[in-house]
């Protein structure tokens, strides 16, 4: 089932990743293609606020890139606890903010100049990205994306994974999961607690139990089942 769920999720991801290598190359000869990356800030919050990071799962171009061609290269070590702590996802949402504020002041309203400063801190960021992906793991940069950073604060409540009693804490999900989170910890409170979530379903389809369910209520009936 995890096979299967794995091989949907690369086919999805195989649409979109073009659009990485779209803007970040295409987008120095042609700079108002810079402007699609506003289009997906647009969508990695929109989507946030209705569903949490599911964005990130297969729609975000580089996070796609990221799974498909880093991945298979990465050392896939464990993404440092520093990497996921608040101080360093606001240093890194204001820095990225203030780098293109400043650059879009300098174009003086210049909308070549503008779409050419998104491309370049599309550029630079991805660079980081691969960087880490290779060392530590693929998904290292999604954890301090300043997207995804906006996507895991409106996340809470969104569509969150029920985890019922059923669940022997096994870690199979936690092996699965290409954002490295530990569902099975949050087995007590019958919902996972991290926002960090991006809704792959990877879990739930690695689950030997059948403990995990993006389904409301199924926290709730599995522990009505175990009692």
């Amino acid at each position: 089932m995890l096979k299967e769920k794995q091989k949907e999720r690369k086919l999805k991801q195989s649409l979109t990743w073009v659009g990485l290598p779209l803007v970040a190359v295409l987008g120095w000869f042609y700079p108002w293609l810079g402007f699609l990356l506003l289009g997906c800030m647009v969508g990695a919050v929109g989507v946030a606020a209705f569903r949490g990071r599911a964005w990130c799962d297969w729609m975000c171009p580089r996070g796609a890139f990221f799974d498909l061609f880093i991945g298979p290269l990465s050392r896939k070590k464990a993404i440092p606890s520093f990497l996921r702590s608040r101080a360093v996802r606001v240093f890194m949402l204001g820095l990225i903010f203030t780098m293109i504020g400043l650059q879009w002041y300098l174009a003086g309203g210049d909308g070549a100049a503008m779409g050419l400063a998104l491309v370049r801190i599309l550029t630079i960021t991805t660079l980081v990205g691969i960087i880490l992906g290779l060392l530590i793991h693929p998904r290292a940069w999604c954890h301090i994306c300043p997207m995804g950073t906006l996507g895991y604060w409106l996340s809470r409540g969104k569509d969150p994974l029920s985890i019922s009693k059923t669940c022997t804490g096994c870690r199979a999900c936690a092996r699965a999961c290409p954002m490295q989170l530990k569902p099975y910890e949050y087995r007590p409170d019958g919902i996972m607690g991290d926002n960090d979530c991006i809704k792959c379903g990877s879990c739930v389809a690695a689950c030997p139990r059948r403990a995990l369910s993006f389904s409301s209520g199924h926290g709730e009936k599995g522990a009505g089942l175990a009692a």
